[in-house]
Formats: structure tokens, C-alpha cells, sequence
């Protein structure tokens, strides 16, 4: 079975929903995919003026994720007698997003300030795949306790950890490429970035992969689907912007999949 759980057509009025919801995700990283390719994703080193007005940085990224942070995290605390399956999955949100919204953007030492319009479609996002994720997971995904053993979920659990420790490994080492108010860009070093230009980008594709193997679900699937089109573009430009900027940038480094992409 490829996914668990799928609602019927003729299931529970929310239950419809998410499902349809889930469908546009997909529908819409798909509608994504020329549009991304032609222009970088307008914010972080690609954000210009010519976006119109601009937030800074940190805000920007701590607003944009509260979302997807607040949702599960009321979710786990308003449900009770939540199963313990479900209750890993809604954690798992949690946890990525605490980091994503209350560590990460307060790290940043010089960011550039982002265009309002991707802010406002970033916040809308998170809003989104915030409620389709965790009502989807936390009241439809019916699994017995002893499916959080199995070898899918084991494989699931481990991915999404080690994907988040890269990710986050990997912003540790972009941070630490400057020193205190030095500006610009440098060529990333260490750690994956000696294989890939978006260590990072491949640290979070890599959590997102094992989330929907452990969910086996079709929100966690277009979930999947929208990061992989989103990051794909971002690592694809982020690795001509090294290539263009840097002559000694490393040529048999790729953007975002070791030896592959």
C-alpha cells in the first residue's frame, strides 16, 4: 500500500477537504515547476527592490513559519487521548518548525530583507500545509502502535532525523563563512557543501522524505512534492549564482543531489 489511509469520496466533510487540498498542493508545485526555472524564488540572495517593499530578514522568516509552528502545537494540546502514532507525527512538526521559527531566524547575522509579495505567499503556505498536515495526521492516519516499528516507519524516523541534523549542520557552516558585519558571499566549504553548492536545501529535502515515508500519506506526499519543486529551483539558481561569481568555484561540485543534480 502506497498510502494509508486515503479518504473515500465520499468520506467525512474534512476529510474531502484535505484530500482536496492535498490534490492543489501537487497541482500547484507542478504549475510551479517552468515558472521557478525561468525566475529565482525572489528572496535571500535572490530578493531585489524590484520586488516592492521589503521585510527584514529575521521577521520575515519568524512570522512566514509561525504557522506551521502553532497549528500542530495548539493541535497536540487541544486533542486529547491523541494515539501514539499520531502524536509522533504532529512532534515531528513541531519539532522542525520551533527550529524553523524560534531559533533559525534569530541566527541570522545579515540577511536581506525579503519582498513583501513572497512573504505574504510563504505565510499563506505555512497556513495551509500547516492545517492540511497536522488535522490529516493527527485525526486520519489510522495505524496500530505497533506500526511505529516496522521497517517503513524505522526508515521514515531516522531519515527526517538526519536530514534535519544536515540541514541544520549545514546553516551552521554557511553562518560561520563570514565574520561578524563582514558582507558578501563565499564559497561554501565543509561538511556536504564539498559535494553539493545547497547543502542545506538537501539536509531538508532529505527530513521531508523520510516524514512521507513514515506518514505513507497523500498530504505528507504533497507536502513532499511542493519542497522538492521549491528547493529544486532554489538550489538549481543559488548553484549558477556560484558558478557566475566564483571562477575557482569547484566544477565537479552539483547544486543539491551529491554526484547527480
Amino acid at each position: 500500500m502506497v498510502f494509508d489511509a486515503v479518504p473515500e469520496f465520499f468520506g467525512t466533510s474534512e476529510t474531502k477537504l484535505l484530500y482536496w487540498m492535498s490534490c492543489i498542493e501537487i497541482v500547484a508545485a507542478a504549475i510551479l515547476i517552468p515558472t521557478l526555472k525561468a525566475i529565482a524564488p525572489p528572496y535571500g540572495r535572490h530578493g531585489t527592490s524590484k520586488w516592492g517593499p521589503t521585510v527584514p530578514a529575521k521577521l520575515a522568516w519568524f512570522v512566514q513559519e509561525l504557522p506551521s509552528f502553532i497549528i500542530p502545537v495548539s493541535y497536540f494540546y487541544a486533542v486529547e487521548n491523541l494515539p501514539r502514532v499520531n502524536k509522533l507525527l504532529i512532534v515531528m512538526l513541531v519539532v522542525h518548525y520551533f527550529q524553523r521559527t524560534l531559533i533559525f531566524p534569530f541566527l541570522i547575522r545579515s540577511g536581506t530583507p525579503t519582498p513583501l509579495a513572497p512573504f505574504i505567499s510563504g505565510f499563506m503556505f505555512c497556513l495551509y500545509n500547516g492545517y492540511l498536515q497536522t488535522c490529516y495526521h493527527g485525526s486520519y492516519v489510522k495505524q496500530s502502535q505497533g506500526a511505529l516499528y516496522n521497517i517503513r516507519c524505522s526508515v521514515g524516523f531516522v531519515m527526517f532525523v538526519v536530514g534535519m541534523a544536515l540541514n541544520i549542520h549545514s546553516d551552521y557552516l554557511l553562518r560561520n563563512l563570514r565574520r561578524p558585519n563582514e558582507q558578501g558571499y563565499k564559497i561554501p566549504r565543509g561538511g556536504l557543501f564539498e559535494y553539493v553548492s545547497c547543502a542545506n536545501f538537501f539536509g531538508e529535502i532529505v527530513e521531508w522524505c523520510g516524514y512521507a515515508i513514515l506518514c505513507g500519506s497523500l498530504p505528507a506526499f504533497a507536502f513532499l512534492c511542493f519542497v522538492l519543486v521549491n528547493l529544486g529551483a532554489r538550489s538549481w539558481h543559488h548553484h549558477r549564482s556560484y558558478l557566475e561569481k566564483f571562477e575557482d568555484y569547484p566544477k565537479n561540485r552539483k547544486a543539491l543531489i551529491p554526484f547527480i543534480f
